[in-house]
């Protein structure tokens, strides 16, 4: 057995969380080799995150473990916002089945999660996992990166690979050795964070909600089955000390009926968010994800589902640019996923502003204009962000709106056998189609999946894609690995002029 890293591989992840587990999976399955570095040298036994929308669930069943999910997870119904009257502000309601085929959002149990993904990554014999192994130095050296790390013995050990991703949360090691700057927004306050197992089952509807409520800003969330997170913000003058007793978090937990008879708390614990981004996520063959990359405040609960996205983005560009595309490729994964994360910190910090308030009369004030402004009835979450910017269509013939769209997911029937459409046409760059083309370019580099809509070829069983299509106006959509729409057409015949655009964009990189 190996007692750490050594020799050479393609791609070198530093760290074993949810984003750098599931980057790993997602290169694996392409064949590559891949090692990850991790400076624990046991899983880290407690959640962090508590949650993942409909989007990330999709994602990581593309990394093998969605059948497994359900075990884990439990798919929540709601996210409600209340005031210190109960009256409410904002009432989000979730489907069991949403946009994406998967519920809109699932509260989950992260380090079972965790434990998930690893068992999923030891089936590939192209990966190798170093834990207990510090990564204290890296170094360019031609077309390689040399990763230094130190075991618990203290034994020097290196690994060269092609290249390295900083997965290393929000401490990354990476980050500081590449000398990036961040944009901090400045906006973070301290919350006591209680993990409670409950010894009785209760329901509790919605599954989430947050109690805007000046004399004690009070978060309370699901995080898998049988488990409950409640979240308190530090009030102005009250010492953080005063917070780290387990006698204080049962104290705040009482009036919720959790009690040491009924409920076993398995953590209280002061954290500080904080809204943030690296200005820099790529430095020669040196790349950042995750909470290395972005930081950001847990009100819309978009951390992890941030980080998969990256993880989702980088690895098909990866896989690419591995295969002989131009490294330039790779801008395009800051530019796209950058630009999404800050768009999604600033609405996490919009959020935050509004129950991050302690002063009475500006806490009535702020509901007075909510109340003064609803809408009636619950909402539905919106879609996921569309990209703006990076590798998408420039066909002038094309249909702009759908560009950069994120595809909705439903069941069709491929040769008799009916499930989601990821499963059963498969996972990669689609053509999807409303009718047959004669011809179809080859894009070098590029698996392409040709699928048309029609009885025998790929049946719309929930008429999810044509309802898509004609949505847009277009007859044919090209889509990224990442379900990202490359572009459309509304004209078969185009649809070998939007496989050059591809084509001639990755070639121009």
């Amino acid at each position: 057995m190996v007692s750490g890293p050594q020799g050479e591989v393609d791609v070198a992840i530093v760290g074993l969380g949810p984003i750098g587990a599931t980057l790993a999976i997602l290169l694996a399955q392409r064949g590559w080799r891949v090692a990850v570095v991790e400076c624990r040298p046991q899983p880290y036994p407690l959640p962090r995150a508590t949650s993942f929308d409909g989007q990330a669930a999709r994602l990581l069943a593309g990394a093998g473990i969605g059948a497994d999910l359900a075990g884990l997870s439990q798919p929540a119904t709601g996210y409600q916002w209340l005031d210190a009257r109960g009256r409410v502000l904002l009432d989000i309601v979730f489907a069991s089945v949403g946009r994406y085929g998967w519920p809109d959002a699932s509260t989950m149990h992260q380090p079972a999660l965790e434990a998930l993904l690893t068992r999923r990554l030891a089936t590939f014999p192209n990966v190798r996992i170093w834990r207990g192994h510090e990564v204290v130095d890296l170094r360019e050296d031609g077309d390689r990166v040399v990763v230094g790390t130190k075991g618990g013995d203290g034994a020097a050990h290196t690994v060269a690979a092609r290249w390295v991703i900083g997965c290393d949360g929000a401490n990354s090691f990476v980050r500081e050795r590449l000398g990036v700057g961040v944009t901090d927004l400045g906006f973070s306050y301290d919350w006591l964070l209680c993990d409670v197992e409950l010894a009785v089952e209760r329901a509790f509807l919605p599954t989430n909600q947050q109690w805007c409520d000046p004399a004690r800003p009070t978060t309370v969330v699901g995080s898998g089955p049988g488990r409950r997170r409640w979240e308190f913000m530090r009030l102005p003058g009250e010492g953080l000390d005063e917070l780290r007793t387990s006698d204080a978090a049962w104290r705040l937990l009482e009036p919720h009926g959790v009690r040491p008879d009924n409920a076993r708390l398995l953590r209280s614990a002061t954290y500080t968010f904080r809204a943030m981004w690296a200005d820099q996520w790529r430095d020669g063959r040196v790349l950042l994800a995750g909470d290395a990359a972005h930081l950001m405040p847990p009100f819309a609960g978009q951390g992890m589902c941030s980080g998969l996205r990256d993880a989702a983005n980088l690895a098909w560009k990866l896989d690419l640019v591995l295969r002989g595309a131009s490294a330039e490729l790779l801008d395009t994964y800051t530019i796209e996923r950058r630009a999404q994360v800050r768009q999604a910190i600033r609405e996490s910090v919009k959020l935050g502003r509004v129950i991050c308030v302690s002063d009475p009369d500006a806490a009535a004030d702020r509901d007075a204009a909510i109340l003064a402004n609803s809408r009636c009835g619950p909402n539905r979450p919106e879609p996921a962000k569309p990209l703006a910017e990076g590798l998408l269509s420039r066909l002038p013939e094309g249909v702009a709106a759908a560009r950069g769209d994120v595809v909705p997911q439903g069941r069709v029937c491929v040769g008799g056998h009916a499930g989601l459409f990821d499963d059963r046409v498969g996972r990669g760059f689609v053509l999807l189609t409303r009718d047959g083309v004669d011809a179809v370019p080859v894009v070098p580099g590029v698996d392409l999946i040709v699928a048309r809509l029609a009885p025998g070829a790929v049946t719309d069983v929930d008429e999810v894609y044509s309802s898509y299509l004609a949505g847009f106006g277009a007859v044919a959509i090209l889509v990224r690995p990442d379900h990202h729409v490359f572009g459309a057409v509304a004209d078969l015949a185009l649809v070998p002029a939007l496989l050059e655009d591809l084509k001639r964009q990755l070639n121009a990189l």
